[in-house]
């Protein structure tokens, strides 16, 4: 074994570095009180404290969009990167949430609200779900995030009934100990903090105690005669606070057991049975404060599969969102302070979005939709994640087939454009970003379009990135038990066409909607996979320079009305317009189109030249693709496609040199040699037609 060894003493020293240095202290009320003077922030509210979250780890503006994107979802920097979201509407909904959360903590109203993530399955809505609670526990831990509560101490010194056992009680709601003192003296406090604090929100706080901290403190007042500066400084210690999902401690998701048999104590706590004998039923002391909202006191709730609960349950949900209380069966009313966040999906949603007995709910929801991603770059990332991820074996992810697999994915998931100059294909082009100059395409009207086409929103329908994730994965599979070391589009394609009717979660009046759209795709992939065999076969850096610097002269005399040049024979002649066609139609640029390109591309060089860039046609996307397509077209009648297709070819040197040049684009040797097949093939079709 070569390479360094962590030991026990260095492991130890690094988590106990990784800890608060108070978590294990406990401090006297007065050491609050001076510390929330020094940092009034120690004293927020569970939205206050989850909207400064988000901006901790960090943030970036895209002003094109106007999203934030927040780094913990862009970048995921505690996790090295391994949880990011990728696309323009995740981000949007993301940025959405945190705009509702903020209002939350500004007291706007949404603070009274819950934050329903609507989406498909597999959109996204739970995974973001939890990286917002593991980033909570972590921001708890840090001093920006710290947060306090109290316990009780020495009860039975003055509480004669007192359990020995229940000597020191830690606040069973985990209340901030700002609560330990009366409304009027709290208030005083508050608006001395309010004056000190840095913030955009204000301190707030008029929570009652809870019932059972509310009965300690009325006995040790009536013990200490009213002298609270007694009853704080003998029996009150203050501890620090570190969210916890596996505690349940500021953390909780809801998880009904059974969603037809339903009971309310799941949510607000019950009656803890072990302490019935010794206090009484209707003592305070005898309730278990193990409902889901207890739990989530102080941080944030979360409710899975939410609208999935019966109706009469989902009430408990008015009181804690509207009034910030919970009634529990035999207990007075408690106060809590979180953010309540749910999660559903589209069939739950119409249900309930239907039924007038849900109005007073629907009211008290603020809804922010996670669709699918609709531009493919962006879904092949999701692919390449889960593929970083995971213990992939030795096998190389060949050109085109995470982007081919997005799109396929995206395809099903945008509405179909109602121009007749665009189709579906050209709009996701479009979503991913592929417009080029003069395209007659807007954007930001089809977005539009398709939202008031949608019946809910674009990207709320379609192909879970799940179905294909489990393909890609099976097609990863079966080429490593068939020995071959790469995955391409063509094997994936497969996969997807067996298995597409055998997916449930797609409806089957869909499949051959979907069958066409994959033909679409292999379409798509053909014209990529004779793109790059183009590239390894006619590519000539050079050539393209003189072809490129040859189309530049004519089009500058073209467009100054001037002559040029002949290279043979030194004789000033008319720009060859049958030349300039011959590149331009290699990007169908129609005839009425040919001026609007010309002055593109002049433009284009015009300005390199005040920015002292040489010309250099590889830098321009679309010159380049179109002289590259000419050369290849002045180069195809040469090329023996036999040679292409034909296994008994391989150890041609012309042959080798192709595979090399595929090697250098991104190409396994194997899948060099099937894209070369492919593309071979029908190429020489191609040829036969014509």
């Amino acid at each position: 074994m070569t390479g360094d060894i962590e030991t026990l003493e260095e492991l130890s020293t690094e988590y106990k570095e990784s800890m608060p240095a108070d978590l294990r202290e406990t401090k006297s009320f007065d050491w609050y009180l001076e510390e929330v003077y020094e940092d009034p922030k120690v004293a927020r509210n569970a939205h206050q404290r989850v909207a400064d979250m988000f901006d901790y780890y960090g943030t970036t503006y895209d002003e094109t969009e106007g999203v934030v994107e927040y780094q913990l979802a862009s970048e995921d920097p505690l996790n090295d990167g391994e949880n990011t979201f990728y696309g323009r509407v995740i981000h949007q909904s993301i940025h959405e949430f945190v705009n509702k959360v903020k209002s939350g903590a500004r007291r706007l109203g949404p603070e009274r609200r819950i934050k329903l993530l609507l989406g498909p399955v597999g959109s996204g809505k739970s995974h973001f779900d939890k990286q917002v609670r593991q980033y909570f526990e972590d921001y708890t831990m840090r001093e920006e995030g710290r947060m306090y509560t109290f316990e009780w101490t020495n009860l039975c010194d003055v509480v004669q009934d007192q359990d020995p056992a229940d000597d020191t009680v830690r606040s069973p709601m985990n209340q901030d100990p700002l609560v330990l003192l009366p409304l009027a003296q709290r208030q005083q406090v508050i608006d001395d903090l309010n004056e000190r604090l840095d913030a955009p929100y204000t301190i707030q706080n008029e929570q009652a105690l809870d019932p059972e901290s509310e009965f300690y403190m009325d006995k040790l007042l009536a013990y200490y005669d009213d002298d609270l500066k007694q009853v704080l400084e003998n029996h009150v210690e203050i501890v620090r606070l570190v969210a916890d999902e596996n505690k349940r401690q500021a953390l909780e998701t809801f998880e009904p057991k059974d969603k037809k048999n339903q009971d309310e104590t799941e949510l607000t706590g019950d009656v803890n049975y072990s302490k019935i004998a010794i206090y009484g039923e209707s003592d305070p002391r005898a309730f278990d404060y193990s409902g889901a909202f207890c739990n989530a006191n102080r941080g944030v709730f979360s409710g899975e599969e939410l609208l999935k609960l019966q109706r009469e349950f989902l009430y408990d949900f008015l009181h804690a969102t509207q009034e910030q209380t919970i009634k529990p069966k035999n207990n007075p009313r408690i106060d809590i302070d979180q953010v309540i966040v749910g999660r559903t999906n589209m069939p739950e949603y119409k249900d309930k979005k239907g039924d007038e007995k849900m109005e007073a709910f629907n009211d008290r929801t603020k809804r922010i939709d996670f669709p699918y991603v609709l531009s493919y770059e962006d879904e092949a990332e999701i692919y390449r994640k889960m593929l970083n991820n995971a213990d992939v074996p030795d096998i190389n992810v060949e050109p085109h087939t995470l982007e081919m697999a997005g799109l396929f994915g995206v395809l099903t998931r945008v509405e179909e454009p109602d121009a007749e100059t665009v189709d579906l294909l050209s709009k996701a082009k479009a979503y991913n970003g592929e417009i080029d100059e003069g395209d007659d395409i807007d954007v930001k009207k089809l977005r539009e379009e398709a939202e008031q086409k949608a019946e809910i929103g674009e990207g709320m329908v379609g192909i879970s990135p799940r179905f294909i994730g489990d393909e890609i994965a099976e097609a990863i599979m079966d080429s490593k038990h068939r020995s071959r070391g790469f995955l391409s589009p063509l094997t994936v394609f497969n996969f997807f066409e067996e298995n597409l009717e055998h997916h449930g979660s797609i409806p089957e009046d869909q499949f051959q909607t979907y069958y066409r759209y994959l033909e679409t795709v292999r379409e798509e992939y053909k014209e990529r996979a004779i793109e790059d065999v183009r590239h390894a076969l006619a590519y000539d850096v050079d050539e393209i320079q003189r072809q490129g610097e040859k189309y530049m002269d004519h089009v500058m005399a073209y467009i100054d009305d001037d002559t040029i040049e002949d290279e043979l024979t030194g004789r000033e002649q008319e720009p060859d317009e049958t030349f300039l066609r011959s590149v331009e139609e290699k990007l169908d640029i129609p005839e009425d189109r040919k001026d609007d390109f010309r002055q593109e591309v002049s433009n284009w060089v015009s300005r390199r030249a005040r920015e002292g860039e040489a010309f250099n046609p590889q830098d321009n996307e679309r010159l380049r693709r179109a002289l590259e397509r000419k050369l290849w077209e002045d180069k195809k009648h040469n090329i023996n496609f036999s040679a292409l297709v034909s296994a008994n070819e391989f150890d041609d040197d012309e042959r080798s040199s192709w595979i090399d040049a595929l090697i250098e684009q991104g190409y396994s040797e194997g899948g060099a040699k099937e894209v070369l097949e492919f593309a071979g093939a029908e190429v020489a079709k191609a040829e036969i037609e014509e």
